[in-house]
């Protein structure tokens, strides 16, 4: 698949979440929008998007360079669920865990997986920031069956 396709394919995917998204304030106590763009750091390193379907579930999405043993374009799509913690005295603290997948396109091998992301979501009071830290493990599927993982701090700006 050459990378214009594969660029046509994440714009249709992403144009339809986008357009069967629940439209209510998920950011709980924060002002922005359901949808995030920020960036990510750590494993892969890139461009990272949310966006809230209602206050419990989110698709996460990635787009980024993979420096670890594949050194690869990064893809990748998760699912994700929230569970809000109830003491917190400013912001709002949520516990994240889900299901997606990856594609990391790195050169001769290309590689398709199934990622388990769990992490910590923050979002911060009166604004449009929210924060995330995530650790994901990863099973492989081709070229050949290996775990793997991710991780990443990341900040997005909800709009």
């Amino acid at each position: 698949m050459n990378l214009s396709k594969l660029f046509l394919m994440i714009s249709v995917i992403a144009g339809f979440l986008l357009l069967t998204t629940d439209t209510a304030k998920a950011q709980v106590n924060g002002q922005g929008g359901d949808v995030g763009l920020g960036v990510m750091l750590g494993e892969p390193t890139g461009i990272s998007a949310k966006i809230w379907n209602n206050e419990r579930s989110a698709f996460a999405l990635g787009a980024a360079w993979s420096f670890g043993r594949y050194d690869a374009i990064h893809l990748h799509g998760d699912y994700i669920l929230h569970s809000w913690f109830s003491e917190v005295e400013q912001g709002s603290l949520a516990f994240y865990y889900g299901i997606g997948a990856r594609l990391a396109l790195g050169d001769p091998d290309t590689h398709i997986g199934v990622r388990v992301p769990l992490g910590l979501n923050y979002i911060v009071p009166d604004s449009q920031i929210g924060l995330f830290v995530e650790a994901v493990p990863v099973l492989d599927l081709t070229p050949s069956t290996d775990f793997d993982g991710n991780g990443a701090l990341g900040i997005r700006y909800y709009f």
